[in-house]
C-alpha cells in the first residue's frame, strides 16, 4: 500500500485550513485517513503550523511519501532535516509576537467627556416610598 502524507482541506470557501494527514494514495483528498499528524492554517499571520514530530518521523521512516506542500511544511518545522539525518536541523517557524497590553497615557487630554452624575438617589427614594406605602396598606 502506497502511503502519502498530505493536506486535508477543511473550512469555508475563502477561509481554508488544513490537517496534515497520513492516507493511502488511492483515497480522495478529503477521504478516509490513517492518522492525523498536524494542522496548518495559512490565513493567519504568521501561518499557524503544528506537526506531531514523533509521528511524522515514524511515517517518514516506514516509507510514507510527503506531498510537495507537506514537504515544504516539514522543512519549515525541521522534521525533514531530522529525517534526512541533519544534526543541525532546526525549526525556522516564526512565532506570533505577544500582544502588548494597552496603557492609557495620562499626559494626554481625554477626548471623551465624563458623564454627568445623574441623581441616583431619586429611584432609590421612590423604591423606599413604595415599600412604605405597601406596609401602611397592610
Amino acid at each position: 500500500m502506497a502511503v502519502k502524507i498530505r493536506l486535508k482541506r477543511l473550512g469555508k470557501i475563502r477561509a481554508p485550513y488544513y490537517r496534515i494527514v497520513v492516507a493511502d494514495s488511492r483515497t480522495k483528498r478529503d477521504g478516509r485517513v490513517i492518522e492525523e499528524i498536524g494542522k496548518y492554517h495559512p490565513t493567519e499571520e504568521p501561518s499557524f503550523i503544528e506537526v506531531d514530530s514523533e509521528r511524522a518521523q515514524y511515517w517518514l521512516g516506514v516509507g510514507a511519501q510527503p506531498s510537495p506542500q507537506v514537504l515544504a511544511i516539514l522543512k519549515i518545522t525541521g522534521d525533514w532535516g531530522t529525517f534526512k539525518g541533519d544534526a543541525n536541523a532546526t525549526s525556522t517557524l516564526k512565532t506570533k509576537a505577544e500582544k502588548v497590553p494597552f496603557e492609557v497615557d495620562s499626559s494626554k487630554k481625554s477626548v471623551i467627556k465624563p458623564k454627568a452624575d445623574k441623581p441616583a438617589a431619586a429611584p432609590a427614594d421612590a423604591a423606599e416610598g413604595d415599600a412604605d406605602a405597601a406596609s401602611a396598606s397592610e
